[in-house]
C-alpha cells in the first residue's frame, strides 16, 4: 500500500511539474499564461469547494443515520 501511495504522489507531482513547464514554455505572453492560471485556480478551488461540501452533507447524513438508526428505517 505504501508503494501505491508513493507512486500516486510522485506520479502526481510529476503531473504538475510537467503541466507547468508545458505553460511556461508555451508561445503565449507571460500575462495572459498567468490570466489563464489565476482563472483556472480559481475554477479548481470552487469546484473543490462544491466537492467537499457535497461531501461533507453527505458524512454529516451517515452521521446521523447512525446516530439515530430507528430514524433511518423509517
Amino acid at each position: 500500500m505504501r508503494r501505491f501511495i508513493n507512486f500516486f504522489v510522485g506520479a502526481t507531482i510529476g503531473g504538475f511539474l510537467g503541466a507547468l513547464l508545458a505553460l511556461m514554455l508555451a508561445p503565449s505572453s507571460g500575462d495572459e499564461i498567468r490570466l489563464e492560471m489565476r482563472e483556472r485556480i480559481a475554477k479548481l478551488q470552487n469546484e473543490l469547494r462544491q466537492a467537499a461540501g457535497e461531501r461533507r452533507a453527505e458524512l454529516e447524513e451517515q452521521l446521523e443515520a447512525l446516530r439515530n438508526p430507528s430514524q433511518a428505517l423509517e
